[in-house]
């Protein structure tokens, strides 16, 4: 397949475009520093764009692609509106060029509330959700845009990230959580996107994905 990935250089993105390649996909990678990727071969195009937040400069990216990934969102706290101001972007360019498969990274407390969670595990999600108010507030803005578009998304939420190595190993839930779902390397939310890309079940759902 011909994958364009945004959010290259960041923890899933890197392992997005490492593991596409590896699977024989050829790979866009659309990075605002080219020196931060590591990633090489034959069937890697790294594009620089300066401004993601302009479709128009997105669409050379997207053109002619069967899918695009995005790892794209709030690296902290300080960053919470990224998510939402940049799909955007990315919406209108793949609508430009009609290009309709969209992945991207959301997270686990956007899903619903598994059945049977402990309280002692409620809590601990309230404590988080109440610490990352406003990255999860940019999570839940960006998966109403994609709502509201026409692209064939799917909205990955894995639950806290990890930077263990992949297992391949991990429980998708379409349209839910994984109970008890804790942890998920950043390896395998990259291991999950790539195995949903041509999975119907996925399309307009969000996923749950966690160990």
């Amino acid at each position: 397949m011909r994958l364009t990935v945004f959010g290259a250089t960041g923890g899933v993105g890197r392992e997005v475009v490492r593991q596409a390649l590896a699977a024989g996909h050829e790979v866009t990678a659309v990075v605002r520093n080219p020196a931060r990727l590591a990633a090489t071969g034959t069937r890697l195009v790294v594009r620089r764009a300066e401004d993601l937040s302009d479709p128009g400069e997105l669409r050379a990216a997207i053109a002619g692609r069967d899918a695009v990934l995005s790892g794209l969102g709030a690296r902290s706290r300080a960053d919470a509106g990224v998510a939402a101001r940049l799909t955007r972007s990315v919406l209108a360019a793949m609508e430009a060029e009609k290009v309709r498969r969209l992945l991207v990274v959301s997270a686990a407390p956007l899903g619903p509330v598994p059945a049977g969670r402990a309280l002692v595990d409620r809590a601990a999600v309230a404590v988080v959700g109440a610490v990352l108010k406003d990255v999860h507030a940019d999570l839940r803005a960006m998966e109403a845009d994609l709502a509201a578009s026409d692209a064939d998304w799917t909205a990955v939420r894995p639950p806290r990230l990890t930077d263990g190595p992949g297992t391949g190993r991990y429980r998708t839930v379409v349209a839910g959580t994984p109970p008890r779902g804790r942890f998920l390397a950043r390896a395998d939310v990259a291991h999950a996107m790539l195995a949903m890309i041509d999975d119907p079940s996925t399309v307009k759902q969000g996923v749950g994905v966690a160990y």
